[in-house]
């Protein structure tokens, strides 16, 4: 899969593609069916496929810490897509000037002009350009124009409830990560490279992976049963912590994983952790010992929710 960062490094080579625009924050089930889509539709016409991504968000750029939880980094999803056999994926940084773009500006510069789609599919929700002012119409008068073809993929449904970004998000705030889930097709996960801590847990008989979520905005916290993946290959069972960690006045975000009965060197390596079970929140606790207990009844809840015996 090519990764295009930016109109700058779009080339002659990179016209003639099929297309989708969006954020795909999460990539969950209606995310996939509109991939399936594309790949389907480039396979049937031989041209690449590519996705249009931007950074940050438009809701990040808008709102900044008053965005919605982001589901996905942009790595994270460069990984889903990978695993979709998407061809392209083209990141444009999300700034003033993209925003002043009305939509028929939009489709000239960006979808006839630079990349000459032959094919543009979109969810049946899609919007885009100034003040989200253009929508699926705007961009099959757009097509009929400039001469590509426009397709939109109907709403996905799970147990006749929509799913969408939000709808992960809401699931995600109330613990559930079951629902999320079931929305996703897979289990909500964070990764990221692990990096040295302050070595408490170590000191404490429970030493930790520590990972940044590098999200402005934590979409889930608490406690939770996990499963790892990124060691040898394996996917190896634990319990994590995300949050601010209150009990030592933290500040920053970080995702704190425990592995059962793992005692190798993780440091540098790029993890994935998949949120199985919600234990409980985050807790202020009167003094060490009392902290210590609570983690000892965490690992016990989480290794029974992972299927192991309850020894440690």
């Amino acid at each position: 899969m090519e990764f295009i960062r930016g109109i700058a490094n779009l080339g002659e080579r990179h016209r003639g593609c099929i297309l989708t625009i969006g954020n795909y924050d999460g990539v969950h089930l209606g995310h996939q069916a509109v991939l399936s889509d594309l790949v389907a539709k480039s396979r049937d016409l031989d041209c690449p496929s590519t996705v249009m991504v931007f950074e940050p968000t438009p809701q990040e750029f808008f709102a900044g810490a008053a965005a919605p939880a982001r589901l996905t980094t942009l790595r994270e999803k460069l990984h889903q897509f990978e695993a979709r056999d998407i061809d392209r994926v083209l990141c444009l940084r999300f700034n003033r000037g993209v925003a002043a773009m009305t939509p028929e500006f939009f489709v000239e510069q960006l979808i006839q002009k630079e990349l000459g789609a032959r094919h543009v599919t979109v969810g049946d929700d899609f919007r885009f350009g100034r003040d989200r002012g253009g929508d699926f119409q705007t961009l099959v008068a757009a097509g009929e124009e400039y001469g590509f073809a426009v397709a939109a993929t109907p709403e996905f449904l799970h147990k006749g409830k929509r799913v969408s970004s939000s709808a992960v998000r809401t699931a995600l705030a109330q613990g559930d990560v079951q629902t999320a889930a079931n929305f996703l097709g897979r289990d909500y996960s964070m990764s990221g490279r692990v990096r040295r801590g302050e070595q408490l847990g170590r000191r404490l008989g429970y030493p930790t992976a520590n990972i940044a979520p590098h999200r402005r905005v934590l979409p889930l916290n608490g406690v939770f049963a996990v499963q790892v993946s990124g060691v040898d290959g394996s996917r190896l069972p634990g319990v994590a912590s995300l949050g601010t960690r209150p009990m030592v006045d933290g500040r920053e975000p970080l995702l704190e994983v425990h592995l059962f009965d793992f005692h190798e060197d993780l440091y540098g390596q790029y993890l994935e952790v998949s949120f199985i079970a919600r234990l409980r929140e985050e807790r202020v606790f009167t003094d060490l010992h009392a902290m210590v207990e609570q983690m000892h009844d965490d690992a016990a809840q989480a290794r029974n929710v992972l299927g192991l015996n309850p020894t440690g």
